[in-house]
């Protein structure tokens, strides 16, 4: 039998990443391959969040063993520091069963943290406490400007608006370590030597469109009710959750802040902007090979890699 392999499916948000890695894994499967998919999208690993991140259900799932789902409470804080471990262990015991792994998700760093082979500088609480009371009392610029001074290259990469990522780098910086910032190592290797990177091209006025329906579709499917019982479970109180998009203008329009229509179209306006960002993050994976999603696009792809060939 070849050796393990780690397929990873990355891309913006509703290019089909799903749909592909389940055709995947089929692929594989049918080739005498048994495989198991992983989730590498940060809101999938809530429970509950499900309409407002087209969690796909397990009655969908095709009886592929699935990963990483609804691992989370909506009170705890995704931290890609938590999930770097956790889905490597996870991959690990899935090669331990002879199976191939299917990495599959949007969220860049937590996908890059477990392909490429690179560390997270430790927390320390106390210090991340008092930077918190910092941000509440002073907000983001003052902290920033202090980043800046102390970190100019990281300070130079990151949002200035971005509160939660301005203080994890003073807390990096503050303990005397190099931050990771928010990018890729320079010269990154892969963590897994048996790597397929598989992105997920879909033209960008296509992708607006599917977006903009699938925002108002999730409104429809009732998505500012999951966020009611959400919020009954403490979404209000969620580090990461309730800032997630979608979650936090139906929280809005719950409150009264906003009618259902604008509530749409930031949501519309943010997706889209948030798939900027994916693209231009895998861009720079040199090693990945984009695809359309294609019906065939599976079975090309596993064709391409010698390792998938039928088992003996």
């Amino acid at each position: 039998m070849s050796a393990a392999r780690l397929w990873v499916i990355a891309g913006a948000t509703g290019t089909g990443k799903t749909s592909l890695s389940l055709d995947l894994a089929e692929e594989l499967i049918g080739r005498g391959r048994p495989a198991e998919i992983v989730n590498a999208d940060a809101m999938q690993l809530y429970r509950g969040m499900d309409i407002g991140t087209a969690k796909l259900p397990e009655s969908a799932r095709r009886g592929i063993p699935h990963h990483l789902f609804d691992v989370l409470d909506v009170t705890e804080e995704a931290a890609v520091a938590w999930y770097q471990p956790t889905a490597r262990e996870t991959i690990s015991d899935i090669f331990a069963r002879g199976a191939d792994a299917v990495l599959v998700g949007g969220s860049g760093l937590y996908v890059s943290s477990v392909v490429f082979d690179f560390r997270f500088p430790p927390h320390d609480d106390a210090v991340r406490a008092e930077l918190e009371a910092d941000l509440d009392r002073y907000g983001a610029g003052i902290l920033f400007a202090r980043l800046r001074e102390l970190d100019p290259a990281t300070a130079a990469r990151i949002d200035p608006r971005n509160g939660r990522r301005v203080v994890r780098a003073l807390e990096i910086v503050m303990q005397g370590e190099s931050t990771h910032g928010a990018a890729l190592p320079e010269t990154p290797s892969l963590w897994h030597p048996e790597t397929t990177l598989l992105g997920v091209h879909v033209d960008r006025a296509e992708l607006v469109e599917r977006l903009d329906r699938r925002v108002e579709a999730m409104w429809a499917e009732g998505l500012v009710a999951e966020a009611e019982r959400l919020r009954a479970r403490g979404l209000d109180d969620g580090v990461t959750a309730r800032r997630a998009i979608g979650y936090a203008q139906a929280l809005a329009q719950l409150d009264g802040r906003v009618g259902e229509s604008d509530a749409i179209a930031q949501t519309q306006a943010l997706t889209r902007r948030y798939a900027r960002r994916q693209v231009s993050w895998f861009r720079r994976y040199d090693a990945l090979t984009w695809i359309e999603p294609a019906p065939d696009a599976a079975r090309d792809a596993v064709a391409r890699v010698r390792g998938a060939a039928p088992v003996d």
